[in-house]
């Protein structure tokens, strides 16, 4: 894929909960992907979610320092601040298309940072929100989304968090 990806935190928690297998092993080949290309976006809302989630509501939590090791990590992926512009643009999202506040937030932040697909298994399979196109990762497989967003540019990214590599 040659275009930005926005990616959930639903996607980097289940690639770190082996909990349900098929999930785990689709949501690792999506951010191998991008890690390899080095076209993934997230936001600080995104990281919150995933440090909460994994620390605190697994069957098997993540310690502290292991979740912090992924957000070190996570850094490389210019994460959008939540700030008033983005704020301001999830109102308009909110109002126009009927999400909720949080989801609202996720997609202003994909918005902000130019990114063409936002992959979430919370949000509706091939809505298009402003040009950004909602899909969920554990239905479209990486081919797929090659075959359709196309080859990527090389990579970018320093590191990546080894708990999270394939």
């Amino acid at each position: 894929m040659t275009d930005l990806c926005f990616v959930d935190a639903n996607v980097f928690v289940y690639a770190r909960d082996p909990a349900d297998s098929v999930k785990h092993a689709r949501a690792r080949e999506w951010l191998d992907r991008l890690w390899n290309e080095g076209t993934g976006r997230i936001s600080t809302q995104v990281i919150s979610e995933f440090y909460n989630v994994t620390t605190r509501k697994l069957a098997f939590p993540l310690t502290s320092d292991e979740a912090w090791a992924d957000v070190e990590a996570l850094l490389a992926w210019e994460p959008q601040a939540v700030d008033v512009g983005i704020i301001e643009r999830a109102h308009r999202i909110e109002g126009r298309y009927r999400l909720s506040w949080w989801d609202s937030l996720i997609v202003a932040a994909a918005h902000a940072q130019h990114c063409l697909l936002l992959l979430s298994e919370d949000l509706q399979d091939g809505a298009v929100y402003g040009g950004v196109t909602v899909r969920d990762p554990f239905r479209l497989s990486v081919g797929e989304a090659v075959a359709t967003y196309g080859e990527a540019p090389k990579p970018r990214y320093a590191r990546r968090p080894s708990a999270m590599r394939a």
